[in-house]
């Protein structure tokens, strides 16, 4: 008897034929790994920051080819990339552009004002910078100007008018990106003759 087991082959046994499936699983299993994340498709990158509310142009955005798994996880690619769609948070430059960053135009809660700062710009105020605006109303005897106080807790900014003389920053006009809310209290600051200046908040929209 133990001279049949000793001349059995060893690719008749169960266990052997086992071992040799787990093998050719654990390689083909490898390979397919490989395969995919060697396979890339389109996706779309922001050239440029582009503020919230800002329409989605073919301008903003390049074709970038990306692993097929990254694509997968919610990208907007050329065949998403639809009239009318619009920023829907600050997408900063360099960055692969996702579906939750977007939105339809009638979906947006914001608008754009254009303010004349009468205090010197931050520098590290810069395109999509979230900043409060701060007013001052003038005084009813013309003699200077009220307490500031905050009229915009949060806008991000959309452009800056930079001058170029020695008080460069100083009374440029500056573009910002408010909620809809909170736009007749800027319109009434700005016709009131407030004095109007951003401060940087440290925070990223």
């Amino acid at each position: 008897m133990s001279t049949a087991r000793a001349a059995r082959r060893p690719w008749t046994d169960l266990r052997f034929l086992i071992g040799l499936a787990l093998i050719a699983l654990a390689v083909a299993g490898v390979w397919f790994v490989v395969g995919a994340a060697r396979q890339t498709a389109p996706a779309l990158q922001a050239v440029h920051t582009i503020v919230p509310g800002r329409p989605l142009t073919s301008a903003d955005v390049r074709v970038v080819d990306v692993a097929l798994g990254t694509v997968g996880a919610g990208y907007l690619t050329p065949a998403t990339l639809e009239p009318g769609l619009i920023a829907a948070r600050t997408i900063t430059e360099g960055e692969l552009v996702p579906t939750s960053a977007v939105a339809g135009a009638d979906a947006g809660r914001t608008t754009v004002v254009v303010v004349q700062s009468t205090a010197r710009i931050p520098s590290a105020v810069t395109t999509g910078s979230v900043v409060e605006l701060w007013s001052a109303a003038p005084r009813t005897d013309a003699k200077g100007f009220a307490e500031p106080r905050v009229l915009v807790p949060e806008a991000t900014v959309s452009t800056i008018e930079q001058d170029d003389g020695p008080l460069a920053a100083k009374g440029s006009s500056i573009e910002l990106v408010v909620p809809r809310a909170q736009v007749g209290d800027v319109l009434a600051a700005i016709a009131a003759g407030a004095a109007l200046s951003v401060v940087p908040t440290g925070a990223h929209s």
